[in-house]
């Protein structure tokens, strides 16, 4: 088979799981330019796959790690052409049209792995550790495809997804605490007289843990705060993409903040807070240079 087909062909097996499967991840925005959505939908695909080794199925932590390990083989394999799966021979192309970095790459792996011997979070820093792996280097890569490298741009797009990925946390006690696991770091409980094991117990009412949960939620609003500067240094399609992003990402944060018991509720958006984030869209798209002044709800 003529390698160009098999390239062809690796491309359309990505873009069929990212169709499949899309979540968050902007593989099918028509936001993006048309020429970056297949090397969108094959980094999707990469990670697709990976955080299914990582989460999915009845498998045991040692072959969801194994597997993780192959899956970086496989990345090593495609960094010399000498991968035969479908989604590293399209990866190879990808990284190679686009001088992508491939530890980002590893990166995504170290947080899946993580993933798999969750342990919890110590600090505040070790939250932002795994934000550096799971999250950041999501935002790079689209950087990169759009080539950006200003180290300001950098760092703001680390605050952005690093925000997104905790919001994400503080959305979901409801869902994550009896899978058991609690994201709030030791630091912010130990001042309560707090264990991570109380709170996975279920001997801890909101009450008491009320002041870590805003303090999560003041970090996150921080981050955000110092990622509105990323739209700055965007093209006007990628940053409606990501005005957009930071304006729904934002609201949830701020419904979280306001529920009575984000331990036993999941927020949601109100046709207001919807029509909030739209005009939040439209002002933060026309006049990116006054975003990083103020947050956006």
């Amino acid at each position: 088979m003529p390698n160009k087909l098999s390239i062809e062909q690796a491309y359309k097996h990505c873009q069929s799981i990212a169709s499949e499967h899309y979540e968050n991840f902007p593989t099918a925005s028509l936001l993006l330019n048309k020429e970056l959505r297949p090397a969108v939908a094959v980094i999707y695909a990469f990670a697709r796959a990976a955080d299914d080794f990582a989460d999915e199925g009845d498998l045991t932590a040692d072959e969801r790690l194994k597997k993780l390990d192959d899956w970086e083989y496989q990345l090593d394999l495609c960094l010399q052409d000498k991968s035969d799966n479908s989604v590293f021979i399209a990866l190879a192309d990808v990284m190679r049209r686009h001088d992508l970095d491939a530890q980002l790459f590893r990166d995504l792996l170290t947080a899946f792995r993580m993933d798999v011997n969750f342990k919890g979070f110590a600090s505040l820093a070790d939250l932002m550790f795994y934000c550096k792996h799971s999250a950041n280097p999501v935002g790079r890569l689209m950087l990169a495809l759009h080539h950006i490298d200003d180290e300001k741009a950098l760092k703001a797009s680390d605050a952005v997804c690093s925000a997104l990925q905790l919001t994400n946390f503080w959305q979901d006690f409801k869902v994550d605490l009896p899978k058991g696991r609690c994201y709030l770091a030791d630091e912010w409980l130990k001042p309560l007289h707090i264990s991570r094991e109380d709170v996975l117990s279920g001997k801890v009412g909101i009450a008491q843990l009320r002041p870590a949960i805003d303090q999560a939620i003041a970090e996150t609003e921080a981050l955000f705060t110092q990622g509105y500067v990323i739209l700055v240094y965007l093209p006007f399609r990628l940053r409606m993409q990501i005005a957009a992003t930071l304006a729904g990402g934002s609201s949830i944060l701020a419904a979280t903040k306001a529920l009575s018991n984000p331990l036993q509720q999941r927020p949601t958006l109100t046709k207001l807070d919807w029509l909030k984030v739209s005009l939040s869209i439209v002002s933060m798209t026309l006049r990116p240079k006054h975003n990083h002044q103020r947050g956006y709800v």
